[in-house]
């Protein structure tokens, strides 16, 4: 049994086997292998320069706060030269007697809820291990660094060099207060490249950078507003527990007249700002409890002044243990009644490897499964349960086995949702409204999947269904033994997309996936839809296809070999050995294949980096997209004849989740294929192209405009 007061962890619990993805495994973000670079760099004695993330404006991004003319100015250098630039004998350090929450300040860039979270993650010294590798120096250097987050259900190793942004030689963004010290502003570079660009990072909440911290459980409690009779107590219940189990915890507080600027008010406090709280304590005043919380203001300054604050006199009229809990510092870090933080704070969001912070049990071992899924249009993509479509989504039967009935409406069961971004910069993300419907399965019933019948006789545990944009969705049951199936769905049907589904269980519960790729356990009550698109499946099963790769996919070896077979020295592909890859390894539909500039167009329109090749990464995101293209053209194919007529046109895009025009389907026909027909290979550019297409325009229009510049447009029209 655990200690008093100490939460059991979970994290590793998940990956015993060290799978890739694993916390001792991670997996190689962009593919990039930390130790062998780093060797490569030290043998040829040059230092390392990050191709897929490289010091400059692609890297920065459109900053907010900066000027384009100031953005101009920027210069990216080392730490060595960013101390020489500013007259600092001192040698670089990594970290200095172990990273602490007053190690550094807040910059330029607006990603205050990024830092609060790594205040909060400097007390978790285990947590802060498997994040920052401490491992890590000046020394045998060769420019290179690596972090690790928890991104989508499985952890990555994240490798950098070490150019960072300044400003009149000064570090841009985030700064250690020690001067010589980096490893803040090196886990932020990090972090900014998974989010796309530095500008990527600015505003957010700190319960995103909390779960890529921990891969744990977030839960956001709001405050102001929802301050009624009670709430008080179980926040306080909540905040010691939290402490009580190592989490990281947050707050934030809101903007001012619906603004986010960081304003400074009268209290002290900034408003439209996230800080951490770093404890909870009760003092005896005047022979009264009070209950105090201390928060951190990651601008490292700035303070709030009101009671309990670093200068009021209430602290003199405390015991003296009590009175040494405060430091009157200006280091952004002070204490508050916890009435005047409900108040003053809009939010408060714990985040914990464990859920025992929820109920307060700290010696229950939670399990917890993880499972990668997909939303694919026309076949797995039901929508809500109001859709006659629902039965076809994702599916996940669940035996639980014990509940507490000492513990009123004990919570043994916590499912976690998440949607895995389509789109690689942070602030392009568009997401789907997403939920989770959860049915009792009664016992007789049999296994495999439940067909349409099923729902149409039972209820779902919940009256209302709630759907959310949010990235991930949280929900806490209380189920009685027995067995039950778990609907993720977005809320509309044919809406693509793939997720991540954690479950977590206060016992071994016996969980079976049913994720559209079962079709045999189906029951008998489809409708002839459903027929004709498992012949299509059995159809499909003559056509061998190297593996797919997929997020959820440990084992890529086969897809690698086959990529290696054709890249050239550099691990890229032309568009020539791409052609020769898709013909030798691809079933086309006509007798000449792909053609050169059919495999130039895909290419461009997958290269992210435009580097003029296709990389690794690029790609297995084509292979998969022409992969599923290819069972939709088949699906669409009504009449076997190898080629799609303007009707079947027009039901493939729809069936991929689109919307055109008879007349724009008529354009498309002439444009990509022949006047009637169109072909596997034509469908495929097709679709590449009006997915681009309709990305762009949602990431840039607004109110049904876009606006581009010339540089955008010639771009977007011009290389595709």
């Amino acid at each position: 049994m655990p200690e008093s007061g100490t939460c059991t962890s979970i994290i590793n619990l998940r990956y015993q086997d060290g799978s890739e993805g694993s916390p001792s495994n991670p997996a190689k973000y962009k593919n990039q292998d930390y130790a062998q670079l780093k060797d490569n760099s030290l043998r040829r004695g040059r230092l390392f320069v990050d191709s897929t993330f490289p010091p400059g404006t692609r890297s920065l991004g459109d900053l907010p706060n900066l000027a384009s003319w100031q953005e101009e100015e920027v210069e990216w250098l080392r730490p060595a030269d960013i101390l020489k630039r500013q007259n600092n004998s001192d040698e670089p350090t990594f970290c200095m007697k172990g990273a602490s929450r007053f190690d550094f300040g807040q910059g330029n860039i607006g990603n205050c809820w990024f830092l609060a979270a790594i205040s909060a993650l400097t007390i978790q010294k285990h947590l802060m291990a498997q994040v920052v590798p401490m491992d890590q120096s000046f020394k045998n250097y060769a420019g290179i660094f690596h972090f690790r987050f928890w991104r989508f259900g499985k952890w990555v190793d994240v490798v950098i060099d070490d150019h960072l942004p300044t400003y009149n030689n000064q570090l841009l963004s985030v700064h250690c207060n020690g001067g010589n010290e980096f490893w803040v502003p090196l886990l932020e570079k990090a972090y900014a490249k998974v989010c796309g660009t530095y500008a990527d990072m600015n505003a957010g909440l700190p319960s995103e950078a909390c779960k890529d911290f921990t891969g744990g459980v977030n839960m956001t409690y709001e405050l102001g507003d929802a301050h009624t009779t009670g709430h008080d107590e179980q926040l306080w219940l909540q905040l010691s527990r939290a402490t009580g189990c190592k989490s990281m915890v947050c707050c934030g507080t809101a903007p001012k007249g619906g603004r986010l600027v960081n304003t400074v008010a009268h209290t002290g406090l900034v408003d439209a700002h996230a800080y951490s709280v770093t404890a909870v304590t009760e003092v005896e005043y005047y022979g009264s409890k009070v209950q105090l919380v201390r928060v951190m203001n990651p601008w490292g300054k700035t303070e709030w002044n009101g009671k309990w604050s670093d200068k009021s006199d209430m602290w003199n009229r405390v015991r003296q243990e009590d009175r040494e809990k405060c430091f009157d510092r200006d280091d952004g870090e002070f204490w508050m009644e916890l009435e005047d933080f409900c108040h003053y704070f809009n939010m408060v969001s714990i985040c914990c490897e464990n859920p025992n912070f929820l109920d307060g049990d700290l010696t229950c071992q939670w399990k917890c499964m993880i499972y990668d899924g997909s939303w694919v249009a026309g076949r797995t993509a039901g929508g809500s349960l109001s859709n006659s479509t629902f039965a076809t989504n994702p599916q996940y039967r669940i035996q639980v086995t014990i509940i507490n009935k000492q513990e009123k409406e004990d919570k043994n069961i916590l499912l976690s949702l998440m949607q895995k971004p389509q789109q690689e910069n942070r602030k392009e993300r568009q997401s789907h409204p997403i939920g989770v419907t959860i049915f009792k399965v009664p016992s007789g019933t049999r296994q495999g999947r439940l067909g349409s019948s099923f729902f149409n006789r039972n209820n779902p545990l919940k009256s209302r269904q709630l759907y959310t944009y949010q990235r991930d969705l949280i929900e806490l049951h209380s189920l009685e033994p027995g067995e039950y199936v778990i609907i993720p769905s977005t809320m509309k049907p044919y809406m693509s997309g793939e997720f991540v589904l954690s479950v977590f269980t206060k016992s071994e519960a016996k969980i079976s996936p049913h994720d559209g790729h079962d079709d045999e356990d189906e029951d008998h009550d489809h409708d002839h839809d459903h027929d004709h698109d498992d012949d299509d499946d059995h159809e499909e099963e003559k056509l061998v296809l190297p593996k797919i790769p997929t997020d959820g996919d440990g084992d890529q070896d086969s897809t690698r070999t086959l990529f290696n077979r054709y890249a050239d020295q550099n691990g890229e592909l032309s568009a020539r050995q791409l052609q020769k890859l898709l013909n030798d390894n691809f079933p086309h539909g006509t007798r000449y294949g792909f053609g050169l500039d059919t495999c130039r167009s895909m290419s461009a329109m997958v290269d992210t980096d435009q580097r003029m090749s296709t990389s690794f990464t690029e790609f297995s995101v084509l292979w998969k997209k022409i992969h599923d293209y290819k069972k939709i053209f088949h699906r669409a194919d009504l009449n076997q004849s190898g080629s799609l007529s303007d009707y079947e046109l027009q039901r493939a895009i729809e069936a991929a989740g689109m919307n055109v025009n008879d007349g724009m389907v008529r354009l498309m026909m002439f444009r990509y294929s022949g006047v009637s027909s169109t072909s596997l290979e034509n469908f495929i550019v097709l679709m590449l192209r009006l997915e681009k297409t309709s990305s762009i325009f949602k990431n840039k229009s607004s109110n049904g405009v876009i606006h581009l510049t010339w540089d955008e447009w010639s771009n977007i029209s011009l290389y595709n």
